[in-house]
């Protein structure tokens, strides 16, 4: 606890400073004491034996420069028009052919990058730990513009009717035009001075913008304009110590005929009517900081010791956990096929049942931890490292 309470000074001493201050770094560490790792009182679990029921593959593998270079990135790769794009912490992008992991193009812009890519048409969009946002030619990695915002950016870039949506580490929304990257609008919203590092993706539900913040709030916002629509309380904070009432909405929001499902840290998990943010069901026996996935009826998440979920869409209840990976600092879950995917700290690549949750197969892809949600595209798993590994694998 003596670290823990040392990285907490620091980051109230640090609260008045500028987020895009590289110094921020250094105490940036505070989401790993929550999610496992080498400064964490319980170890991880190790792996156990299991009945390995399907055999995971490794189709290609690459190196993306240094990754997110052991930080606490949202660099994501994205999928589209037949590529793999992805962007390394100094400022490497790269376009890699999907099927092969053959290289197309390559640019070193030396811009620290923290988040993205975002992928829109014939656009690439990143932010950067130094506030800027840039764009880039999907062709050929040609920079198009580049905006300056309010501080680090730690969610990935949304881009909708036009608009490229930021989410920065300030607290602060701002819609940039896709095309040119002027600023169109901006929201701001206060932050506590202590929170766990890291921001929910924006989220576009027809013409509404939803944001969850780090106060327990999610909060709808006009996507042409950025007035004010609704806000709702997700996560009320608890407890007499600074860590007991951290409620952060660091979890990038789902949306399901409707339905907004929202994860918080220390503050449950809540379904929300899109239309004016009505909390329909909340289950405070939650945690999470990682991300959702869903199917037609279920949620799944893991939980902030390493728990992987099945929760109900209906009314939140529980259906069955996993437990063998407790304190694996593992990745928000995905979807492929009828297996829940995440990545874990040391380098491996878990595939569970659906059904039970049971383990089915597993393979290492590097010795680095996973930081980032496995992206599936045409019947593959796309798998990026801490490390700068880029990995396609498959399944059967």
């Amino acid at each position: 606890m003596r670290k823990i309470t040392l990285v907490l000074l620091c980051l109230v001493g640090l609260a008045g400073c500028s987020a895009m201050d590289y110094a921020k770094e250094s105490v940036s560490g505070i989401y790993d004491y929550f999610s496992g790792g080498e400064d964490n009182s319980t170890p991880p679990t190790p792996l156990v034996e299991y009945h390995q029921e399907l055999e995971a593959q490794i189709v290609w593998k690459e190196s993306i420069g240094v990754g997110a270079d052991g930080h606490t990135l949202k660099l994501i790769p994205a999928i589209g028009g037949g590529k793999v794009i992805a962007a390394d912490r100094e400022g490497v992008v790269q376009a890699r052919d999907a099927k092969t992991g053959n290289l197309l193009w390559e640019v070193q812009t030396e811009i620290p990058f923290s988040a993205g890519p975002g992928l829109a048409a014939g656009r690439i969009i990143l932010g950067s730990s130094k506030a800027k946002v840039v764009a880039l030619n999907s062709e050929n990695g040609e920079q198009l513009w580049e905006a300056t915002v309010s501080s680090e950016v730690l969610a990935v870039p949304v881009i909708a009717k036009g608009i490229v949506l930021v989410r920065t580490a300030a607290g602060t929304v701002v819609a940039l035009d896709e095309k040119t990257g002027r600023r169109l609008w901006d929201y701001e919203h206060s932050v506590p001075a202590l929170s766990i590092r890291g921001t929910g993706m924006p989220l576009v539900i027809k013409d509404n913008v939803i944001v969850g913040y780090d106060n327990g709030k999610l909060v709808a916002l006009k996507l042409s304009n950025g007035k004010y629509v609704w806000e709702t309380t997700i996560a009320m904070p608890k407890g007499r110590s600074e860590i007991e009432r951290l409620v952060d909405l660091d979890v990038d929001p789902v949306e399901v005929d409707g339905t907004i499902y929202i994860a918080s840290y220390n503050g449950g998990i809540s379904a929300v009517s899109a239309s004016d943010g009505e909390v329909m069901w909340r289950n405070e026996k939650i945690s999470s900081h990682t991300g959702l996935s869903y199917d037609s009826s279920h949620l799944y998440l893991s939980d902030s010791i390493g728990q992987v979920l099945q929760i109900e869409q209906s009314r939140g209840a529980g259906l069955w956990s996993q437990k063998e990976l407790n304190h694996r600092k593992l990745t928000a879950p995905t979807l492929y096929q009828n297996y829940v995917v995440v990545g874990d700290f040391e380098g491996y690549v878990h595939w569970l049942s659906t059904r039970d949750g049971r383990q089915l197969g597993r393979v290492q892809i590097t010795d680095t931890g996973i930081g980032v949600k496995p992206v599936i595209a045409d019947g593959i798993v796309y798998v990026y490292a801490k490390d700068g590994t880029l990995a396609a694998l498959t399944a059967h």
